[in-house]
């Protein structure tokens, strides 16, 4: 009995149709990254497991897919009754597949220092693998776009980003709001409140406030080990409203006392006034208390964007780090970074009907075959049509012609040549429209100007 075919859950086939927009997203993002001075790299899928574990926290790595290591592996593990996972992990892999673009990134900047033109700006477009459970808009295997700059302190840099996201959005047409916070902030906050060992656990319980709400992520910081005064002090930042000034002033009083939080308050003002005198086309700039990106490389401004009209989660996110190339040796090196999740957006686009009509990028005329004399005549015409960027096509075998027209309709293929003896002799070519039905006679040069006229 023959196999049943399928793929591993959380991935996808992709069909023409959807490439064809996929590919108009993608392009869209890498005129912008472009359009702003950055510049294309490509690292592999795999990475050492050294080089990606500890990069993410707890969460992060048990979402790792590892390799295990090619050969007889397990012989060489010396495995015991009392061995566990931990303890075999080490000994059968020693490669992963990539989480995300910034720690390969990272890792990408340190072994060529000696090559990259500081402020190193670079943009990367591929896909990454997280071991998550499948779900509307979470897939184990998908694409980020990401760009970075590594070697600069400049706030400038993060009004660049906001800028590059409102460039991208505007185009597509699509409303989105770019939330932004600062870690300094987080830092602050769980200093005050009495918990600065406990800064991680409180920002990763934070960091689900959209997905599970205020009571049981307040549950979690319990469940972690803050305490009921910390948890009680926190409450009114999971529910503060008003205007990014009145945000903002409230935490200015509750972290007077903090010179890590009061840094965080300089730099998140200081991004909001240059926002306020450069003003963004389309997105809206939201200060978030709560958004906490439950990454541990992140050390300054953190973003976050979601659609206005659509409930899908983040499409994009980032922040700034200013260590990052230090866990490789390469020490103080600060970068910030963005990232667009394409799958998201697409399915956003998707739903609000915002992909533009894509009909060019594919086939626009294709030729019947009548037999070998005629294919022999229209080679020589799609030559022509294709030097003029006119994409176009000859049906390969000389069959019925309903078959070669139902293959024209099931592509959506405008225009179809007729071309037998008497056009051959004439030149004057049988062109059909596929849309009204209607056949005119016309010289190919006479179509090529025409669709030009038309462009």
């Amino acid at each position: 009995m023959a196999q049943k075919p399928g793929i591993p859950k959380g991935t996808r086939d992709f069909s023409p149709e959807v490439m064809v927009k996929r590919n108009y997203l993608m392009d869209s993002i890498k005129h912008a990254f472009q359009l702003y001075g950055y510049l294309p790299i490509e690292t592999p899928a795999m990475e050492n497991m050294d080089t990606l574990t500890g990069k993410y926290g707890d969460e992060g790595d048990r979402l790792i897919f590892k390799i295990l290591n090619s050969g007889d592996f397990l012989s060489k593990a010396n495995i015991s009754e009392s061995t566990t996972s931990q303890d075999l992990t080490p000994k059968i892999v020693e490669k992963a597949l990539r989480y995300d673009l910034t720690v390969p990134f990272a890792r990408y900047v340190v072994q060529n220092q000696n090559d990259i033109t500081f402020p190193f700006k670079r943009y990367q477009i591929q896909p990454v693998w997280r071991a998550d459970r499948p779900q509307k808009g979470r897939f184990r295997e998908f694409y980020q776009c990401d760009a970075d700059v590594v070697g600069s302190n400049s706030l400038l840099q993060e009004l660049e980003l906001i800028q590059l996201y409102d460039e991208v959005f505007a185009k597509l047409g699509l409303r989105v709001t770019i939330k932004l916070n600062n870690r300094k902030l987080l830092a602050g906050i769980a200093e005050v409140i009495g918990e600065e060992d406990k800064l991680i656990d409180f920002t990763v319980a934070l960091d689900k406030l959209d997905k599970i709400g205020a009571e049981k992520v307040q549950q979690e910081m319990l469940d972690k080990g803050l305490s009921n005064e910390a948890v009680k002090a926190i409450e009114p930042l999971l529910n503060l409203t008003g205007s990014n000034t009145d945000k903002l002033s409230t935490i200015k009083d509750l972290l007077a006392s903090s010179e890590v939080g009061t840094k965080g308050v300089e730099e998140v003002t200081y991004i909001l006034d240059l926002v306020s005198e450069n003003p963004l086309q389309k997105a809206a700039l939201e200060l978030d208390l709560t958004l906490a990106r439950g990454l541990n490389y992140y050390t300054g401004a953190i973003f976050e964007v979601v659609a206005n009209d659509v409930q899908m989660g983040s499409i994009g996110g980032g922040g700034r780090y200013d260590d990052l190339t230090g866990i490789f040796g390469l020490k103080n090196i600060s970068g910030v970074g963005i990232s667009f999740g394409l799958d998201r957006i697409y399915l956003v686009l998707e739903e609000l009907g915002l992909f533009p009509n894509l009909a060019n990028t594919s086939t626009k005329v294709l030729f019947v075959n009548f037999g070998e004399a005629e294919a022999n005549y229209c080679l020589k015409l799609l030559t022509k049509l294709r030097a003029n960027n006119i994409n176009a096509e000859l049906y390969p075998d000389s069959v019925k012609l309903g078959k070669q027209f139902t293959y024209a309709n099931n592509k959506n293929i405008p225009y179809v040549f007729v071309v037998g003896a008497e056009e051959m002799q004439t030149g004057q070519l049988a062109v059909k429209e596929m849309t009204t039905g209607e056949q005119q006679k016309m010289t190919i040069e006479d179509f090529i100007t025409l669709q030009k006229q038309n462009a």
